[in-house]
């Protein structure tokens, strides 16, 4: 890990305090989500291609260790927003695979009662803000979350997850801008998967040899830029963020590595071609968040190779159950298409029995 405001630490990752205090059981959990989002990403890419799923369907495939390392670190104050590639945070946060499932069915049961698809996932009972179809989008609004911790006085954080993508959109800088000059107790992530949705960042992008990360020197910002294979230094890293947040209300800019094993969506059909199929398979089979995690937990002698296999069978069986809810659905009725637009109208005060919400008259 690199970092702006200190040297990159000597003691293994493994011994982070914020690790150090994990137990088996706990360890084994982290290993069990990882499974299970991939499992349901697996499972609803079948029944996209058998025709169930329509819209967008962007894959979280090779990436579970950053969503699964980072969110383990919240706490009841702390809240999640991300964008469009939102399936792992989802299951990370506690979501069910039956509400996210139905929601990729786009039936009534849906998390988003089925009005929102794969884009767009929420859960406010978890402080789970999305799920944001607009590149960037989401970037600002991780800024106005971390806002109204401090205007509360709440010590808790924003961790505010965009694609590499994302880094050159004006408003991503905007958001910078204010969180520096605020205080703002945000923690931006950087999935760095290394091509957009299809162009590498040699040909996209402007950035010190550091890293995307770097950036924020631009701002006063602290930063830092962590390999996102293992769990371990994911917690490490992004602990050290969260309580930067906590305790001096300061944003982090975190730059994690990554790979996606799939397209950037179903729809990417040259994801054999702007990625060699060599490079492809070298990802997957040595850089898999999974097989790395489990090697180490086989290693710490705290799991099997049955024990692994047992959860994958429990994971793949949940999310077929998922599928299998979601086909038994039903849709949204016709008369329900402008529920859930406006706040105002749905709870019927004055201003949405009125109009004042629309016009200010």
């Amino acid at each position: 890990m690199a970092s702006k405001t200190a040297k990159p630490s000597t003691v293994p990752f493994a011994d982070a305090p914020i690790n150090a205090s994990l137990t088996g059981p706990q360890k084994i959990d982290l290993l069990r989500t990882m499974v299970r989002i991939r499992r349901f990403e697996q499972t609803s890419l079948k029944y996209y291609h058998d025709g169930h799923i329509g819209g967008f369907l962007h894959l979280y495939i090779g990436q579970e260790s950053i969503a699964v390392g980072s969110i383990s670190l919240l706490g009841e104050h702390d809240h999640v927003i991300t964008a469009y590639r939102d399936h792992g945070h989802a299951l990370a946060v506690g979501m069910g695979m039956d509400e996210c499932m139905a929601e990729l069915f786009g039936k009534k049961t849906g998390c988003s009662k089925g009005k929102g698809g794969s884009m767009h996932y929420f859960a406010p009972d978890k402080n789970y803000w999305g799920g944001h179809g607009i590149v960037g989008g989401q970037t600002p609004l991780g800024a106005g979350l971390a806002f109204a911790l401090k205007y509360k006085g709440l010590k808790g954080c924003c961790l505010c997850y965009l694609g590499d993508g994302a880094i050159n959109q004006g408003a991503f800088h905007e958001a910078l801008n204010l969180a520096a000059l605020w205080d703002l107790p945000v923690v931006y992530v950087i999935e760095n998967n290394g091509y957009s949705m299809g162009t590498s960042q040699a040909r996209s992008s402007a950035f010190p040899k550091e890293g995307l990360a770097a950036r924020a020197e631009g701002y006063n910002m602290a930063w830092a830029k962590i390999d996102g294979v293992s769990l371990y230094e994911i917690r490490a890293g992004v602990a050290e963020a969260v309580a930067r947040a906590h305790n001096e209300s300061k944003p982090t800019m975190i730059e994690i590595m990554t790979y996606r094993h799939k397209g950037h969506s179903v729809a990417d059909a040259n994801a054999e071609k702007y990625r060699t199929k060599e490079e492809i398979q070298t990802y997957m089979n040595e850089h898999d968040p999974i097989e790395f995690w489990k090697n180490v937990l086989i290693g710490e002698g705290i799991l099997t190779e049955d024990d692994y296999k047992a959860i994958n069978k429990e994971a793949g069986s949940e999310a077929e159950a998922a599928a299998a809810f979601a086909i038994k659905s039903p849709y949204p009725d016709e008369s329900e298409i402008f529920d859930d637009i406006y706040w105002e109208v749905d709870n019927r005060t004055e201003a949405g029995s009125t109009g004042r919400h629309f016009f200010h008259g």
